[in-house]
């Protein structure tokens, strides 16, 4: 009979349980899960979102090869990704080095360095940070105050825009960088205090104890970066004014993305380009864990 009664009660939990889960559950398949299946499904269609889905198998993924805006988005992404990510866990790294030693002013510090990162990716920093960059904004303004005769629209010009895109993401550092902070914080100062011993110099150090037992935490952070890299948007959308000018050369991956699937009802083709950065970001990622156990250091 007790045996009963605790089933009975256990049953009751578990109901109790799933009931306050129950919004997370729906959430997860009316706005994840399912919607994943469907774009997986309109990959391999035909769809204006106007009418209704026409199977067209694999003629959406052979449109890409023939593509040359989808290469020169993929040109344009890989160029973003693969400077800005390194250029900003660099930064990020420095000032973490920078903050170890604790001070008055450390937390104010913190909080003001991590601030960019919270609202870096807002709408309104973009709008910001466009006007700054134009022919008469403020980097301009500065330049010839130092007496540089700078009247070049860097937003303008297919040669800087990118780069005014990636100032913008070294920028947003202090995620990183917390992160950063974090791990040197635990490196126990004894290593530090025998390699002095040893006389070994703070290059030495840093090389032989700092990166090595950085390694997991730079790991961490070059993947989380990577994949933000590869699907920037809403920075490339508000800079470039939404169409990746000048002449595409601002035309990043998401953006195109977002243009073909809502700006031209090419839903099918839009699926199509979304699962393949999907495998683009999966490539990646798996390269840098297949290579981790040659560079990562882990105590264990």
């Amino acid at each position: 009979m007790s045996s009963y009664y605790s089933g009975k009660r256990q049953l009751q939990e578990d109901i109790a349980g799933y009931l306050f889960i129950s919004p997370w559950i729906i959430g997860f398949f009316a706005f994840s899960l399912i919607p994943i299946f469907m774009s997986l499904y309109f990959s391999f269609t035909n769809y204006d979102i106007l009418g209704s889905p026409i199977f067209s198998g694999l003629a959406n993924f052979k449109r890409m090869m023939t593509d040359a805006r989808f290469w020169n988005s993929l040109q344009v992404t890989f160029t973003y990704a693969f400077i800005s990510v390194p250029a900003r866990l660099i930064f990020a790294f420095f000032i973490a080095a920078l903050f170890k030693r604790a001070s008055r002013m450390i937390r104010f510090y913190q909080a003001s360095y991590y601030l960019p990162s919270l609202v870096g990716g807002s709408i309104a920093v973009a709008v910001i940070w466009r006007r700054m960059f134009t022919a008469d904004g403020v980097v301009n303004t500065f330049l010839q105050a130092i007496g540089i005769n700078s009247t070049v629209s860097w937003i303008g010009s297919a040669d800087t825009a990118l780069g005014v895109i990636m100032i913008l993401a070294v920028w947003q550092f202090g995620s990183s960088m917390l992160i950063f902070l974090a791990g040197l914080r635990q490196i126990p100062k004894t290593y530090y205090e025998a390699a002095s011993i040893d006389g070994a110099g703070w290059l030495t150090q840093f090389f032989r104890i700092t990166l090595p037992q950085m390694t997991p935490i730079i790991f961490f952070n070059l993947i989380m970066q990577l994949i933000n890299g590869f699907t920037v948007f809403s920075q490339a959308f508000i800079i470039s004014g939404g169409r990746g000018d000048p002449q595409d050369s601002t035309m990043v991956y998401a953006l195109y993305l977002y243009l073909r699937a809502f700006a031209y009802n090419e839903m099918g083709y839009g699926s199509a380009l979304a699962w393949v950065l999907v495998l683009i970001i999966a490539v990646f990622t798996g390269l840098i864990f297949k290579t981790s156990d040659r560079w990562v250091y882990y105590e264990s």
